[in-house]
């Protein structure tokens, strides 16, 4: 058994995908039209048979009220591994990324907080330890 696909919900998936492909550097795995939405998945070009984000519209009634309470309290939704998180938040930032915390050592992992700009808190994190 291995992990093939997480989701993330997203405010508009063409805006997702232009994020998570643009300044995080993902490609797409699969985009298929499913009515008036898409199954819409990224993967790190690093590893193509890698685990797969699927950009999932905020479609059922459950999920905006949910999203939004965990970005008003600053709740990450997503954490996304990175070798050095003081370099990806200069680079990302430099490309126009915002960010809502910036690198912040905690014990045995750096993190930083960024606004995915479809609904979102995506943590960066760096296990040191």
């Amino acid at each position: 058994m291995r992990l093939q696909t997480v989701s993330i919900f997203v405010d508009d998936q063409q805006r997702a995908v232009d994020f998570y492909t643009g300044p995080l550097g993902f490609t797409v795995a699969a985009d298929v039209p499913l009515g008036e939405h898409r199954w819409l998945t990224v993967v790190d070009p690093q590893k193509p048979d890698g685990t797969q984000l699927c950009l999932e519209p905020k479609a059922h009634p459950a999920v905006p009220p949910f999203t939004s309470a965990l970005a008003a309290d600053g709740i990450p939704y997503l954490v996304l591994g990175v070798d050095d998180v003081a370099a990806e938040h200069e680079r990302l930032q430099a490309a126009g990324v915002v960010f809502t915390q910036p690198p912040l050592e905690m014990g045995p992992v750096i993190t930083a907080v960024l606004d995915d700009t479809v609904g979102n808190l995506v943590q960066l994190a760096q296990f040191t330890g």
